[in-house]
């Protein structure tokens, strides 16, 4: 694998897959297909009790590439992308981010997909595609299931990014740690005392129907949402402003169509 690593820990039941691009942890094309493989060798292994994500380095994951953000790239992007959400829904295994640095866009949607979410105090959360002139697919699914409407809006629509005590606060995160090392250390605890000595079979049963009415929506939105993103916002003149002035490294001069 070149982007990511896989460890697997516990007599191989629990998976740790790490993100590293040796940067920011950015969730290109060859990510996301390396995730891909990864998950579907998933669905022979019947051992596997938790998938587990995290970041190399400093931060999570700084989104998804902007560079396939562009017109002719999208479609490409987000199919691979959302293959990611499917994948995992389809497995029923349960999930697990821990979260340090920066967690932004596409990067915040990976662990939003997960059933728990750990972070340290080095958080930085949010969804700020708006500033781009786009809308995140996965996350306006996901973010109004998981804190209502109110709270999914505002970070929707504003695009702003939060610690990760607000993120706690706010029901996003299950705990949160003061540094990497705790979080390592105090989420090992807890997988170990409320995971290892589960049986593998019943935990996906019990992930497939806690996520029952979730994953419904997941699976009837998304594709509604690509065809949206696609088919007409990359239509309009400002969704491509905000991309190419984010790659040209200007400010986006908009036209409000």
């Amino acid at each position: 694998m070149e982007k990511i690593r896989v460890e697997y820990l516990y007599d191989n039941t629990v998976v740790k897959i790490i993100l590293d691009d040796g940067k920011g942890n950015v969730l290109d094309n060859i990510m996301m297909k390396e995730l891909i493989e990864v998950l579907t060798s998933f669905k022979t292994k019947k051992d596997i009790k938790l998938i587990t994500f995290e970041g190399a380095g400093k931060n999570f994951s700084y989104g998804a590439s902007v560079e396939e953000h562009t017109k002719e790239k999208a479609a490409e992007m987000l199919d691979c992308f959302h293959k990611i959400f499917f994948t995992i829904v389809e497995l029923h295994i349960p999930t697990l981010a821990k979260i340090s640095g920066q967690c932004l866009g596409g990067g915040f949607e990976l662990p939003l997909v997960c059933n728990f979410i750990f972070a340290d105090k080095s958080a930085k959360i949010g969804q700020p595609e708006i500033i781009l002139g786009v809308f995140a697919p996965p996350a306006s699914t996901i973010l109004p299931l998981k804190i209502g409407n109110v709270k999914a809006e505002e970070l929707l629509i504003t695009g702003k990014i939060i610690s990760g005590e607000e993120a706690k606060q706010l029901g996003l995160v299950n705990e949160i740690y003061e540094d990497k090392e705790t979080l390592e250390i105090e989420v090992d605890n807890w997988i170990k005392k409320y995971i290892i000595g589960k049986s593998a079979s019943s935990l996906r049963y019990a992930t497939k129907a806690a996520r029952a009415s979730f994953d419904f929506f997941l699976m009837k939105n998304l594709p509604a949402f690509t065809d949206m993103f696609v088919n007409e916002l990359m239509e309009t003149n400002d969704a491509n402003e905000g991309i190419n002035s984010f790659l040209e490294k200007r400010q986006a001069i908009w036209k409000n169509c």
